[in-house]
């Protein structure tokens, strides 16, 4: 009877933890898709800023440049403040930053100023960066250890869902009615409509970050009991410097971010402008992305229209990823992504070199080939990197800053030149991404311990 008991509490115990690790689990996972939906709003907004405030490729880029930017300044904090204090207290911390953000966007729509823009973005993207660092790891404690890879699949799928309605909701508040073609100064009725949909659209943000917050203290407890306890400061970014492979990955991720923040922010520009759909109602007809754009009625994609296909580029990272994990547990990681680089090169050099109608279709294809490098790049480098796995993160993460550079040189190319043209950038970025696939798959692998989380949206 005593034996028999001690059975029954034991399995009661192990039944109730496993109970609140998929609790704890359920909440954090709404966490990704935050994330992820209002890192993908970043796209429609370059191109409703670019006509509000009649800015060049270059001025308009730098939306995306003051997100990212945060990336390089709070990552290295970010990760010695979720090392020092427990998981759940980050979390909050990083939601009440990103409410502050959107506050200072509303402030932003309300005056029509730019830099304050900038800096409510940098903001919100800062509250970001705390947030990845400390639910990463969190999604993969919460349970079974040998499921951890499954529940990261499975909260980066929510992060894949969020970036794929963020441009459809975007553009829809957005970019009605806006036109930048030839740099031509909005109608104010038009200006003061695109200004109240930034204003809305952070509104509610703001609303729903502040319910999240709230829905997460309510839930703290059962997070808490089941992530683990704060480890203290580990490594240090001065190891990871000098290892080589772990230099060659933080270039690797630099141009990665770069190469996929550019296209994605440049996109709706390209799609619209008159050498590819600007004349052209051929994506109407193809069912499921001509119903998403849903036409006005005016011959060829209008501006907004071509927000909304922004969409079926992150959906095909979303799809990207599904078929992906399937493709790495029978292929090598390190020839699938040399493959993924080598045809995403390809495509960009397509654009360039052929462009038309058939670019615009052939461009929203790339998501689907970016879908894996990211956390693909990031365990290659994990596994080859001589530095401690902790150091070797806090690099890469650092070098997210590729997504604050690299969309500014496309810029000014698309200035001087086209936005088919730009492309060329990010045709440079992955041919160097496919060399370092290559060299990856010949180099010598390091034992180190389970591989960090990897996500940026």
């Amino acid at each position: 009877m005593v034996g028999a008991t001690t059975r029954n509490d034991t399995g009661t115990r192990a039944g109730s933890a496993g109970s609140g690790a998929g609790a704890a689990f359920a909440i954090v996972t709404t966490l990704f898709f935050a994330w992820g939906f209002i890192t993908s709003l970043v796209d429609p907004l370059v191109a409703a800023v670019k006509g509000i405030f009649t800015l060049s490729n270059l001025q308009a880029q730098a939306s995306a440049s003051a997100f990212f930017f945060a990336y390089f300044v709070v990552s290295l904090p970010a990760a010695a403040l979720v090392s020092r204090m427990r998981a759940t207290t980050a979390v909050l911390l990083a939601l009440g930053t990103m409410v502050a953000g959107c506050l200072i966007m509303l402030g932003a729509a309300n005056i029509a100023n730019y830099w304050l823009v900038l800096l409510g973005l940098f903001v919100l993207a800062s509250g970001i960066t705390v947030l990845q660092v400390a639910a990463n790891p969190l999604a993969a404690a919460l349970g079974d250890p040998s499921r951890s890879h499954f529940r990261l699949v499975l909260s980066q799928t929510f992060n894949s869902l969020g970036t794929f309605l963020g441009p459809l909701l975007g553009a829809h508040l957005f970019l009605k009615g806006v036109e930048v073609k030839g740099g031509a100064a909005l109608d104010p009725a038009v200006r003061a409509q695109a200004l109240a949909g930034i204003d809305q659209a952070y509104l509610w943000l703001s609303g729903l970050l502040a319910v999240l917050a709230l829905f997460f203290w309510l839930g703290r407890g059962t997070v808490a009991r089941a992530a683990p306890a704060p480890q203290g400061a580990s490594g240090g970014v001065g190891s990871a410097i000098a290892s080589r492979w772990a230099l060659f990955g933080a270039l690797a991720i630099f141009l990665y971010v770069g190469a996929e923040v550019s296209i994605g922010t440049q996109m709706a520009l390209f799609l619209n402008s008159d050498a590819v759909w600007g004349h052209s109602d051929a994506a109407f007809g193809v069912p499921l992305l001509g119903w998403t754009m849903g036409s006005d009625g005016t011959p060829g994609v209008s501006l907004q229209e071509a927000g909304k296909a922004v969409a079926f580029y992150w959906g095909g990272a979303m799809a990207g990823r599904a078929v992906g994990s399937a493709l790495l547990a029978r292929f090598d990681a390190a020839r699938l992504l040399a493959l993924f680089t080598a045809v995403a090169g390809a495509i960009c050099l397509y654009v360039v070199f052929v462009g038309g109608v058939s670019a615009g279709f052939v461009a929203l294809s790339i998501g689907l080939f970016n879908s894996i490098m990211f956390p693909v790049i990031f365990t290659l480098t994990l596994e080859r990197s001589s530095a401690s796995a902790e150091a070797t993160s806090g690099l890469l993460c650092t070098a997210i800053v590729g997504g604050a550079l690299v969309p500014l040189l496309v810029g000014g190319l698309a200035d001087a030149s086209s936005y088919g043209f730009a492309l060329i950038v990010p045709a440079a970025c992955y041919a160097v991404l496919c060399v370092f696939a290559v060299a990856a798959g010949r180099a010598p692998v390091h034992a180190v311990g389970e591989p960090a989380a990897a996500s940026i949206h």
